[in-house]
């Protein structure tokens, strides 16, 4: 299956037009804070392909929004795995308010991608730390953190974030 793209407005048209269903892959937390009027949640950590082909009414595309794409792109490959076509949202949500699409606002939370910057940083502090005043060995952590970084840059998946987006405060 081939996943296509298309921007926030083109998606909004295709939606009042009845040809569109909206699915947000962000966390709950995420989309309590904002999110696209008229938008389906199911985060990333739960997206099941079959309960979407059974939700989805017949002669509606399925549009998938994140943040900014990432997840989105994550969520389509599966969609696609399982034979289902869908477009990712160019910019995700945050292209979608940019381009003042109607969008729903709640209590503001804090960004996937903020908590996965907060808690890498605390283990590098820890590890160097822990280096310094306990063993040698803790330095390790540092540079498994470092090398956990690098390996999310390469391949656009970071497994601390998708750790992180099944804690209770992301629910």
């Amino acid at each position: 299956m081939t996943i296509s793209t298309c921007s926030p407005v083109e998606t909004k048209q295709r939606h009042d037009a009845g040809a569109a269903h909206l699915i947000d892959v962000r966390t709950p937390a995420e989309h309590r804070a904002l999110h696209a009027q008229g938008v389906t949640l199911m985060p990333l950590d739960q997206f099941d392909p079959a309960a979407i082909k059974a939700g989805v009414p017949a002669g509606k595309t399925i549009h998938l929004l994140c943040k900014s794409g990432g997840r989105a792109k994550m969520a389509a490959q599966k969609l696609a795995d399982a034979g289902c076509p869908c477009v990712i949202v160019e910019g995700g949500t945050e292209a979608w308010a940019a381009a003042n699409l109607p969008v729903v606002r709640g209590k503001s939370a804090m960004s996937l991608e903020r908590q996965v910057r907060i808690v890498a940083g605390l283990l590098v502090v820890l590890g160097v730390v822990l280096g310094f005043s306990v063993h040698p060995y803790w330095f390790g952590l540092s540079g498994f953190v470092g090398a956990g970084l690098t390996f999310a840059g390469i391949t656009d998946t970071c497994m601390m974030g998708m750790m992180i987006a099944k804690c209770p405060w992301n629910r």
